[in-house]
């Protein structure tokens, strides 16, 4: 008895934090529509900090430092909306239009024909989306090979049996781009540049050489950390160290 009433108070507190959060959106989106751009991020970022944020509600957030031509967090939101949600195509069309805004212009290495592959069609999904089509997969699978095993006639197993080492291959295959997809994600550390110029050092020193200079906007794969630095490389290749207080971690 104890339990339930636990479970239901926690499903209450649950309906009731997004219905709350469902209304903060709703009124954001209203002070956004009235020109209110710094009412409205107030409320989005209130979503955000009961850890409730959405895709719809970061790109919103986008929007909003969009419109108060705030480089940095324009682009950091758009690239939160993007992770939680590959396919938002407006967000995506977004960030391309605001990365034009940033001083930096890096090009990229050449990728080779897997990471292109992987960068157009696999991260199309996030790891979480592939790990239920694993769990889709292993279902059919299973029932396939029931159906193979328990068919009389051989036409029939041939059938079931082929289509059941089909779901089988494709199991393994998502399983694999699963696992690859969520060490992707843990151990690809991204960061924005927070301050309008920032040195970039070769050691993580007060005293080190400067060798060379971001801008606000500009987003990089943070390698390791030492003390108050970071280690960080470019789209090019480049590597070098910041203060960590100049970035903020996606």
């Amino acid at each position: 008895m104890g339990k339930l009433v636990i479970y239901l108070f926690l499903f209450v507190s649950t309906i009731t934090l997004a219905q709350n959060a469902n209304n903060l959106f709703l009124s954001a989106n209203s002070l956004y529509k009235e020109g209110k751009y710094e009412e409205a991020i107030k409320l989005y970022e209130q979503i955000e900090d009961e850890n409730l944020a959405s895709s719809e509600v970061y790109y919103n957030l986008a929007n909003c430092y969009y419109k108060l031509n705030k480089i940095a967090p324009t682009i950091y939101n758009y690239e939160k909306a993007l992770q939680l949600d590959p396919l938002n195509e407006d967000a995506k069309n977004n960030l391309v239009i605001a990365k034009r805004l940033t001083l930096d212009r890096i090009e990229a290495l050449p990728k080779s024909v897997f990471q292109k592959f992987n960068e157009n069609y696999l991260q199309k999904f996030t790891y979480n989306t592939w790990a239920v089509i694993t769990i889709v997969l292993s279902f059919i699978a299973s029932i396939l090979f029931l159906l193979f095993y328990f068919a009389y006639t051989p036409s029939k197993k041939r059938t079931y049996f082929t289509t059941s080492i089909i779901s089988f291959l494709l199991l393994i295959t998502s399983l694999v781009i699963t696992y690859t997809q969520y060490n992707q994600t843990k151990n690809n550390i991204e960061a924005i540049i927070y301050t309008e110029e920032v040195p970039v050092n070769n050691e993580p020193t007060d005293n080190s050489n400067e060798i060379f200079t971001l801008h606000e906007g500009t987003k990089v794969n943070v390698l390791d950390s030492v003390d108050n630095w970071k280690k960080i490389k470019l789209a090019d290749g480049k590597i070098g160290w910041v203060k960590t207080k100049i970035l903020k971690e996606l």
